[in-house]
């Protein structure tokens, strides 16, 4: 976990960046990672916040309500949730993903009330255009309305699919793909932080 000051003086707000290898920046350095370069677009803009990596490569839902609590201890003001593709590749049923998701966020909210979540949303390849695809892309969607969140709606936007942005394997982004995810993000997150820095 690599929690990133963005000012020194006054004490900071505090992001939790709540996700998997796609947070967790696989095979990179976390200078390289999504939530670094956000905490350094925080700094440029004028607002006091620190983020926090609580991310974890391999991360499921199942397994963040798991390893939750001990984030828990903190106050958070914005929380960044981004996990269930992990679930998706092991066919978890999306209405099992999305309780999960609920609860993470519930218990979140019960922690901190005036907490403002951020769900980075997540798509399957469209390989075939089967009902499980299709549920799984709208869940994030769904959870968002429901809860009040902001919705990333696709945090791998312009960069699945792209050799030049991802690492061999073809799933996770590399340096260049971390910084697109980072601008996917931002534009979500700055009006966001904005309104908590008030």
């Amino acid at each position: 976990m690599l929690s990133i000051p963005t000012f020194a003086g006054a004490p900071a707000k505090t992001i939790l960046v709540f996700g998997d290898s796609l947070s967790d920046g696989f095979m990179l350095k976390r200078s390289e990672t999504y939530p670094a370069l956000l905490a350094k677009k925080l700094r440029g803009a004028g607002l006091n916040f620190q983020v926090i990596n609580a991310s974890a490569s391999g991360g499921t839902t199942e397994g963040g309500l798991e390893r939750l609590p001990a984030h828990l201890k903190q106050r958070t003001d914005i929380f960044i949730l981004e996990l269930g593709i992990n679930d998706a590749f092991r066919g978890v049923p999306t209405n099992q993903v999305e309780t999960n998701l609920q609860q993470i966020i519930d218990k979140v909210k019960a922690r901190n009330p005036n907490v403002r979540v951020i769900i980075a949303g997540m798509q399957l390849p469209g390989y075939t255009a089967d009902d499980y695809v299709s549920a799984f892309g709208n869940m994030f969607a769904d959870l968002a309305a429901k809860n009040g969140a902001a919705l990333v709606t696709y945090l791998l936007q312009g960069v699945a699919g792209n050799p030049s942005l991802n690492l061999p394997d073809g799933i996770h982004p590399n340096a260049a793909g971390q910084k697109i995810l980072a601008e996917n993000v931002w534009r979500v997150l700055e009006p966001v932080a904005r309104e908590v820095a008030k």
